[in-house]
């Protein structure tokens, strides 16, 4: 097969309107302008899946799916584009022209299929090894030990690589692989540095065998694991990268843990394979591994689409500590909140379930604290604590992974707590932040120009205003009649809602929204775009007054605090007296909210 070519993707993305494609898989309802239902990608009890005849698009206000018509294809049926395009071309009736794939990309495309079929074939021969062969009786007495009997074994097709140096190279040969395939497949290792020139060997050898899977189930690599406590080997070996795997895109567990995410909009974080799949067999499903202790950037924002919140669940011991501070700066990149699971000293998950219990596990997890909360704790209890020294690099740490916390309200308040338990001023505290940090510019009409990414790493307090502005008039005119600089800590998310709020156009309607939000960064059009679904609450400028008066009393009240702290510090100075009682008088006639704030997408 070809490369569809781009007029037939235009022709069958409008030849399928987005209500009767949908609607031919569940009943759909009318909801205003727009039609609604259950979401079919999470569990819920009232509907929250919208879906916009205008603009031709589906959201989820629950899990965040969204998309065109093409997009809910792969999504729902689990394929990919060129499968997607072509089953809507069938029901519309179009004939897909397809452009001729370059000698060099049908080889690679050729490839990539003989690796996974390649895969496949040998995670079915080490998991054979394992469950029929004697060669493997050491591997299954190594998991009844661990607690992982034979249908946890089936469930998760672990199996077992023989002591040989050539057995799974002769099972290829012998399936039809050639030589360069099962070379660049990654199972094989060279025997010279001339890569493969002088022949290859088995990579996994005596090793328990974990296929690893990417989000739709296929294997494209591998991690083999020692039997023995004591060998001096590696205790595990990887998969190298290849055509079909990339270590820091694949989060291990994944295909069979996806919608027990987004059940739960946590994520459970594991170190290694094994407690994993304890955790998962002890009940609790919301649980993912990274290939590796610390997050990338790209396994973070995959994790930032299905949840809002990690549990790390790491070893107990500093070394555990210092891989969940390894993978802040991805967490809190894509301003996900970061808690620690505390286990018993010396134990990790595996080790934990086995000795207390499935009960006890799921207690720590429920139990798990803020990152910050759990690091200072740890520091309090050295006795050196104290010193200023200790203090400094205690200081320096956490500074460090604060600089990557992106919600600024978020941001501002846990500044205020670790500077507060440390005993340091806030200001000095503060200057070991954002030294990096790049200026912004401005806009002629003052606004800020917003360098983000994406709408989900705005604040939820930004996402509610910016979603009131585009869909509710009242709250749009009200907003334009003030200066969100006053209560946003984040400059630019003060541009944006500043932009929105006194932008030409009337909200709730689509062409005019479509047409003003087609000005702004194009990373910002989608997630705004589905912000700007028609159902916002009747009450909508009430409840941005007082999502608005929420902040602004949250940002006095934080000034306060710094005052109060500063005053200590400084023997009374007059002028931080003066400024801390007319904070003092401006909260006194702030008005207490009447209304309680609705959460940012709710019906």
């Amino acid at each position: 097969m070809g490369l569809i070519d781009e007029d037939t993707i235009r022709r069958v993305a409008a030849g399928n309107d987005i209500i009767d494609v949908i609607g031919s898989y569940f009943p759909l309802k009318r909801a205003g302008t727009s039609w609604r239902a259950l979401c079919p990608f999470h569990n819920e009890k009232s509907p929250s899946f919208f879906v916009n005849p205008a603009r031709q698009n589906f959201h989820c206000f629950g899990c965040g799916a969204n998309g065109s018509v093409i997009g809910f294809v792969m999504d729902y049926e689990k394929v990919d584009f060129p499968t997607a395009v072509r089953r809507l071309a069938a029901r519309a009736g179009i004939v897909v022209s397809e452009q001729e794939l370059t000698p060099e990309a049908r080889r690679e495309a050729g490839l990539r299929d003989r690796l996974l079929a390649l895969h496949r074939e040998a995670a079915v021969f080490f998991h054979e090894n394992l469950l029929k062969r004697s060669v493997a009786q050491a591997a299954r007495e190594y998991l009844k030990a661990r607690g992982l009997g034979r249908e946890i074994a089936q469930s998760w097709q672990l199996g077992y690589a023989q002591e040989s140096w050539d057995a799974l190279w002769t099972f290829g040969l012998e399936r039809g692989y050639t030589p360069e395939e099962l070379g660049k497949s990654g199972l094989f290792s060279p025997r010279d540095a001339e890569g493969g020139a002088g022949g290859w060997y088995d990579r996994f050898r005596d090793r328990l065998m974990f296929p690893i899977c990417n989000d739709i189930g296929e294997v494209i690599g591998f991690s083999g694991r020692v039997l023995q406590a004591e060998a001096k080997a590696a205790k595990y070996v990887n998969s190298p990268e290849t055509l079909i795997f990339t270590k820091g895109r694949v989060l291990f567990g994944l295909h069979k843990t996806k919608r027990d995410l987004i059940s739960a909009r946590v994520a459970v974080v594991c170190e290694g394979q094994i407690d994993l799949i304890a955790a998962f067999e002890a009940g609790v499903r919301n649980v993912i591994a990274p290939q590796g202790t610390a997050f990338t950037a790209h396994q973070a924002h995959t994790l930032k689409r299905l949840v809002d919140g990690v549990v790390l669940c790491f070893d107990s011991d500093a070394a555990g500590l210092a891989a969940a501070e390894r993978s802040l700066p991805a967490l809190f990149g894509e301003s996900l909140d970061v808690r620690l699971a505390e286990l018993p000293p010396g134990e990790d998950p595996d080790s934990t379930i086995r000795k207390h219990g499935a009960d006890d596990f799921r207690a720590r997890i429920s139990g798990a604290r803020d990152f910050f909360d759990v690091t200072m704790d740890r520091a309090a209890a050295d006795p050196d604590f104290a010193s200023p020294r200790s203090k400094t690099a205690l200081a320096h740490r956490l500074a460090g992974a604060l600089d990557s916390l992106r919600d600024p309200v978020l941001r501002e308040a846990t500044i205020m707590r670790v500077s507060g338990r440390l005993k340091i001023p806030h200001r000095a505290f503060s200057s070991l932040l954002g030294k990096s940090r790049p200026e912004e510019s401005t806009d002629d009409d003052g606004s800020q120009e917003i360098p983000v990414s994406s709408g989900a790493e705005l604040s939820r307090s930004c996402q509610f205003l910016c979603a009131a502005a585009l869909r509710s008039a009242e709250a749009k005119q009200w907003m334009a009649a003030r200066d969100a600089t006053a209560v946003f800590v984040d400059a630019r998310e003060a541009g944006l809602v500043n932009r929105l709020a006194r932008g030409e156009y009337e909200p709730g309607e689509p062409a005019q929204v479509g047409a003003f939000l087609a000005t702004l960064d194009d990373s910002l059009q989608q997630s705004l775009a589905a912000m700007a679904m028609d159902i916002m609450p009747d009450r909508g400028r009430e409840l941005a007054e007082a999502t608005w008066t929420s902040m602004e009393r949250q940002r006095l009240e934080d000034r306060r605090k710094t005052l109060m702290q500063e005053l200590a510090g400084a023997g009374g100075s007059e002028d931080l007296r003066k400024e801390f009682l007319e904070i003092q008088k401006r909260l006194s006639d702030i008005p207490p909210l009447s209304v309680r704030t609705a959460s940012v997408g709710s019906p």
